[in-house]
């Protein structure tokens, strides 16, 4: 990322600032499944992130059309050397009640993310720390060069220091473990909307920020969102007007919300890909009726795995067209991609069957398979599709599926063989898939969704140099080659990425943005 030398002013904020004065109105909305927490750091979970953005600021955030970082709660940068960016924040910020952000805030809040319980990590990669230089003023020190530091602030937002430690959450919640803190369950940031009530997987109101330093150009003063699991029950929710929007409509149902004179339908490729991961680490797979080996470390059968999905099936049948089959691990819009790693394997029952035979696993085996059933566009569907279509090479995955509260810290504890995730990419940017998904598990966000544990030395120093490469071919260069190894390795079963539709009412206004969230700025009720 090249800095700027000049300070940067807020006008990115000046249109909103002018905007006129609008009747103030609810915003009703629902999705298939709850935030897992309301601790900013605890969960990097894309939905969660999403709504902690209305009530939490980060020093810089994507603009919902150009997807360029532009202020927030900083005005400004500069690059005082390659390992030293200096912040100017935002004067005037205060937190919902009433007391001032500052720059003891900041620095609290960006090594809380880099602490042992945050999942965060990934974003804080490269930064050694962060010094406070006077009031209005802090400097990342980094690790070395780091071209994508503004890219990564957009998820990092900022808690106030007195209200942490008032409430013993300077550490966040750890997703993996029942134990909860203060921050787990409220909220307290300097973004346009407060928490008023969080009734897990029943309903999260939130209300105006009061204190709120930006002038939005929205009218909406209470936002409620309603978990509905049941896809047919959202629908009748927003086709009765009980609710304003839905985030994940299914595919079956498009047709008739698109025929509605009432409603519209927006459509957008999402930043998302789907894929399947699998435990390539323990010796024996827990459940499995091959004992003393695990078939998964073999990439004759991830690959036999692999070919044995018909995905033009998926994509037609069970995603509705609402799909793009991919063969890598990031979608077109994220640095890295190119049109050769997007070619699937070839769909050929008949080789997968040979691989297997070869692999010493003629007759198949069996393996556990686990998939949440409200996260993904027809997850559970698409899982029950390749159960199907495994079993015809053989191999007898046992489904179970789970909602995402429990399926997230479910596979986090590496309880799973073979498990779906969906990863979008918020910095944009193939570094951030590939040392979360294939580096080898370690510190600083290395490896921490790699929960199939898979381990490659020249995938390693790959990632390890796409860090702090600044030259943008070479660094291009490098994201293929990561790219390429997990292809050429197998390390995951690449499906598709996501294409999302959003329904709402017709006299609803918002921006469809890539990475699948509302921008709570923009939202207007008409």
């Amino acid at each position: 990322m090249k800095f700027r030398s000049a300070w940067i002013a807020a006008a990115a904020f000046a249109a909103l600032a002018a905007a006129p004065a609008i009747e103030a109105k609810p915003f009703k909305w629902s999705s298939a499944s709850d935030i897992p927490t309301l601790d900013i750091h605890s969960q990097n979970n894309a939905l969660g992130n999403g709504v902690h953005a209305s009530v939490y600021d980060s020093l810089v955030y994507y603009n919902s059309q150009t997807f360029k970082p532009e202020p927030q709660l900083a005005t400004a940068w500069r690059e005082v050397s390659p390992t030293q960016v200096r912040f100017t924040l935002r004067q005037g910020v205060k937190f919902s009640d009433g007391t001032p952000m500052t720059a003891d805030d900041v620095v609290f809040s960006i090594h809380r993310a880099m602490t042992k319980t945050s999942n965060y990590a990934v974003y804080t990669q490269g930064i050694d720390k962060v010094v406070k230089v006077n009031d209005n003023t802090v400097d990342f020190i980094m690790k070395g060069p780091n071209p994508v530091l503004l890219n990564q602030l957009t998820e990092l937002r900022i808690m106030s220091k007195a209200w942490a430690e008032k409430n013993k959450s300077l550490e966040p919640k750890d997703i993996r473990t029942k134990d909860e803190t203060f921050a787990h369950r409220n909220a307290m940031g300097t973004g346009p909307f407060m928490v008023k009530e969080w009734q897990p997987d029943q309903k999260l109101v939130l209300v105006k920020n009061p204190n709120y330093w930006g002038k939005g150009d929205s009218n909406v003063t209470e936002i409620i969102y309603t978990p509905i699991k049941a896809e047919a029950t959202r629908v009748a929710a927003l086709l009765s007007g009980e609710i304003d929007f839905v985030l994940d409509p299914s595919p079956q149902d498009l047709a008739r919300l698109r025929a509605n004179p009432n409603l519209k339908v927006i459509d957008g490729v999402e930043n998302r890909t789907i894929f399947f991961g699998m435990d390539q680490f323990r010796e024996e797979l827990p459940g499995s009726n091959i004992k003393g080996k695990n078939p998964l470390k073999d990439v004759k059968v991830r690959r036999a795995l692999y070919q044995a999905i018909d995905s033009d099936a998926l994509h037609k049948v069970t995603m509705r067209g609402l799909s793009q089959p991919t063969g890598t691990l990031v979608a077109p819009q994220v640095a890295g991609w190119k049109e050769s790693l997007h070619k699937r394997l070839p769909y050929d029952p008949e080789a997968s069957k040979k691989l297997l035979a070869e692999a010493g696993y003629p007759q198949g085996f069996e393996v556990d398979f686990a998939c949440p059933n409200n996260r993904y566009i027809n997850d559970e569907e698409i899982c029950q599709a390749v159960t199907a279509m495994w079993s015809r090479i053989g191999v007898k995955a046992k489904l179970r599926t789970m909602p995402l509260v429990t399926y997230f810290p479910m596979i986090q504890r590496h309880e799973a063989s073979i498990y779906m995730l969906g990863w979008g990419v918020p910095t944009f940017d193939a570094l951030y898939s590939l040392q979360s998904l294939t580096r080898t598990m370690g510190q600083g966000g290395d490896g921490n969704y790699n929960v199939g544990r898979y381990s490659n030395p020249r995938m390693d120093q790959v990632v390890d140099r796409i860090k702090t490469e600044t030259d943008r071919p070479v660094r291009d260069r490098l994201l293929s080659e990561g790219l390429e190894i997990s292809n050429d390795t197998v390390s995951h079963i690449p499906l598709h990425n996501q294409i999302i539709p959003w329904a709402m009412k017709k006299n609803i206004d918002l921006v469809h943005r890539a990475d699948n969230r509302l921008d709570w700025r923009l939202i207007k009720v008409n």
